[in-house]
Order: structure tokens, then sequence, then C-alpha cells
């Protein structure tokens, strides 16, 4: 199964913390997270390909602060491909009732100004969208942890219609978590909820993976 990608080709993954993972410190350029799998897993499929990757990933960040700086970290470099992970800070801005709480109406409104931006900018660019996660089956109706998973469909929702309306790809990152909670313990995946260990990390670029490489 072969990437889409072709070699001279520039793929930029961009998003909050699960896409910086380390990539500003000890573990720059490219974080030690999924985009670092993402690469490890280029270089052993496809040798052949000489591919540059881009990790714009900033810790704690919302969509509001891709806004902010997508003509510099996005829009300069001209990638070929743009990966986009964002959401999870956005929500909680909410439930911790932060006075500048990105709604999911905020939230709806800058996605999609910001993928407007890029169609209109860079028409050729492909894009696969990476919908939120969170790494709990918490039951427990007035816990911190069920309160997320029932607002995290909002934000959700509003991701796989900036797929239908841009035509887009899409990770169902969160259905593929829990899917695999469904057989393992949380731990397995991750220390807490939000930030992934390796092998969850290790889910993501595989997805990623097998998302670029359809037709």
């Amino acid at each position: 199964m072969a990437l889409q990608i072709n070699s001279q080709e520039t793929i930029l993954f961009i998003g909050d913390s699960i896409t910086d993972c380390g990539r500003r410190g000890g573990a720059a350029p490219l974080g030690e997270g999924y985009v670092r799998f993402f690469h490890h897993l280029l270089t052993l499929r496809e040798p052949e390909k000489s591919v540059t990757i881009i990790n714009k990933g900033i810790g704690g960040d919302r969509v509001t602060g891709l806004q902010n700086r997508w003509t510099d970290d996005v829009l300069y470099h001209q990638p070929d491909w743009l990966s986009i992970k964002i959401g999870i800070n956005d929500l909680h801005t909410v439930l911790g009732g932060e006075t500048n709480g990105v709604t999911p109406e905020i939230f709806a409104q800058a996605y999609d100004e910001i993928l407007a931006r890029t169609r209109a900018a860079l028409p050729q660019c492909r894009i696969l969208l990476i919908d939120p996660f969170y790494l709990s089956t918490e039951t427990s109706p007035n816990s911190w942890r069920r309160r997320v998973l029932d607002l995290l469909p909002s934000y959700i929702e509003i991701v796989h219609q900036m797929r239908t309306k841009y035509g887009t790809r899409l990770i169902e990152t969160h259905t593929l978590f829990q899917h695999i909670l469904r057989y393992h313990d949380a731990d397995t995946l991750c220390a807490e909820p939000v930030h992934p260990n390796a092998t969850g990390h290790l889910a993501i670029a595989e997805a990623v993976y097998t998302a670029l490489s359809a037709e």
C-alpha cells in the first residue's frame, strides 16, 4: 500500500500538543509522536521516496490559534499535503468556563475559515482532517471525563462537516481509539485521556499512512 504522496512533495502537519510532541525542543524537528512515526513508516515502506515532512504543532493550541498563524505556519510553506489535528483544547475551554472559550460555533467558523483560505491560496493541496479524541470510557455522570465525552461529539461532527464541504480525507480517531478500548484498558494507549503514549501515537501514524494511501 503506497502513499499517494510523491517524491519531492511536502506534507505539513499542524495541530496542538499531540502533533507538537516536543518538536520545538529536544525532539526537533518532527517531535516524538505520530509525525515521527509516520516518517519512520515512510522510510521503511517506501525508502525510494524523498518527501519533506514539516511539523507545525504547538502544545495547548486551539483552532483559533491555528487561524492566527495560518499564513506563517501553513500557507508560507505551500505544502502539497496538509494534515490538521485540533479540537480537544477548544472543548476544554468551554468546560473550564474560560471567558474566550471556543464554543462549537466558534470552532466551526474558525475551521471553515482556515480551510477556505487554504483552498483559495493552495487549490491543489490535498487535505487530511483528524478528528479530536478522548481516551476514556468513563460513565459517571458527574465526572469531568464524562462531561468531555458528552461534549466531544459536537466538535467531531464539525470536523466531519468540514470534510464533506471541502472534500478532504478524514481519520475518525475517536472511533479508532474507542474500538481499541473495548479490548484494552486506557493505560495501553495513554497515561491520561488526552496525550497518547507511543502505542497511541503509532495507531495515529498508521491511520495517517492508510488515509494518505487511498486513491
